[in-house]
């Protein structure tokens, strides 16, 4: 035990000296957050991690489209892949007192043709990031039952946690000043063929 704590305190050191962040102790995320591989980032790591290496990476904002249209999305993806969607009736869930959503049947295809774009594998860095931390771990989940080995879900999501008041101010991207805008870029989005 004393040398498993030696180590920890030896790698944390060695990641504040090179001005890397940390990585996000599995244990640490709320239960509903987790993933099964246990891949995890924050919003700030995220963007650090896009930045240096976008070539490598494939960042994929998993919100639906409506969220992203209406609240922005990071400039940094290279997609919005809608993990979940409002069904087209628009059929309401009595248990979350919202309009139902359901599992994108697209969702894991998308991703593959992403990948193929960019030249990646599905050994290759998937960041996954919805608005605060769930949606991303149950895509990343999806992926990993399929053989994805690097997915990493952003545990602060887009907007960040909810406060005491109910507000989404906590953490997460926007709330980290990291760049994102409302203005969409088409190419990022999933736009059905016009006839």
């Amino acid at each position: 035990m004393f040398f498993m704590k030696l180590l920890s305190t030896i790698l944390l050191a060695t990641f504040v000296a090179n001005g890397i962040a940390a990585p996000i102790d599995p244990a640490s995320v709320p239960e509903k957050k987790r993933t099964k591989l246990g891949l995890y980032l924050n919003g700030q790591q995220a963007h650090d991690q896009v930045t240096q290496q976008a070539g490598n990476i494939l960042f994929v904002d998993v919100r639906s489209r409506a969220e992203v249209n209406f609240l922005g999305a990071a400039l940094a993806i290279d997609a919005n892949i809608p993990y979940m969607e409002m069904n087209e009736w628009f059929a309401w869930n009595d248990k979350t007192d919202n309009f139902k959503m359901e599992v994108n049947s697209e969702f894991a295809p998308l991703i593959a043709q992403r990948l193929v774009e960019k030249q990646l594998t599905k050994n290759d860095k998937i960041i996954l990031m919805c608005r605060s931390g769930d949606r991303s771990a149950k895509a990343a989940d999806l992926l990993a039952d399929l053989g994805y080995t690097n997915v990493y879900s952003v545990v602060d999501g887009f907007e960040g946690d909810l406060s005491k008041e109910g507000l989404r101010n906590v953490n997460g991207w926007k709330n980290a000043n990291l760049p994102w805008s409302y203005k969409l870029a088409k190419a990022k989005m999933i736009v059905p063929a016009q006839n």
